[in-house]
């Protein structure tokens, strides 16, 4: 790691996994959602945060980011993984589809979501702020979780790669343990 990521990243952050099956017509995934608790010690200053997050995001192969909310909607994506790193604030997301799970998310939490994982945003506090990206820069699509969706992007959702990296830790991440 750089002199800066030694600054920023935390080697040795709280690190959940879960697994959702199967919820109505949301695929969920084989791959468990990773939730990276304190993984970057982020400043004060918002864009500084975005900025740090961008950085870390594309040195580690996950690009085409942004930075905003997280829809209030439950959707998936049925063409890439996707991670998002907390900025600003606080939200609290659920996971899973309808009657899913819900986490609390906080500034420099960082979230890992498989492709085919539903999730959501319910609320968020008045200053948050996320900044997402997807492995090789892929484009990504929006599912809604309708039963015409299911059946045309199941094969697809089979074939999409592992990233070769975790979008903070690089090739030797947590991402490669938990997702085999």
């Amino acid at each position: 790691m750089t002199k800066l990521q030694d600054r920023i990243v935390n080697p040795n952050p709280e690190i959940q996994h879960h697994v959702f099956k199967p919820n109505g017509n949301f695929p969920n995934s084989k791959l468990p959602l990773l939730v990276y608790k304190n993984a970057c010690l982020l400043g004060k200053q918002i864009n500084v945060a975005v900025e740090t997050l961008q950085m870390l995001f594309n040195k580690n192969g996950w690009k085409n980011s942004w930075a905003n909310g997280i829809y209030t909607f439950h959707h998936f994506h049925s063409n890439t993984h996707e991670c998002m790193g907390i900025a600003a604030g606080k939200a609290w997301v659920v996971f899973g589809g309808i009657k899913g799970q819900k986490f609390t998310l906080k500034k420099g939490d960082i979230i890992i979501i498989p492709a085919g994982l539903a999730h959501r945003c319910s609320k968020v506090s008045s200053d948050f702020l996320c900044v997402g990206a997807y492995p090789k820069g892929k484009d990504y699509d929006i599912m809604l979780g309708k039963p015409e969706e299911l059946e045309k992007i199941k094969h697809r959702l089979e074939n999409i790669p592992v990233p070769p990296c975790d979008p903070i830790y690089g090739k030797e991440g947590f991402l490669k343990s938990f997702w085999r």
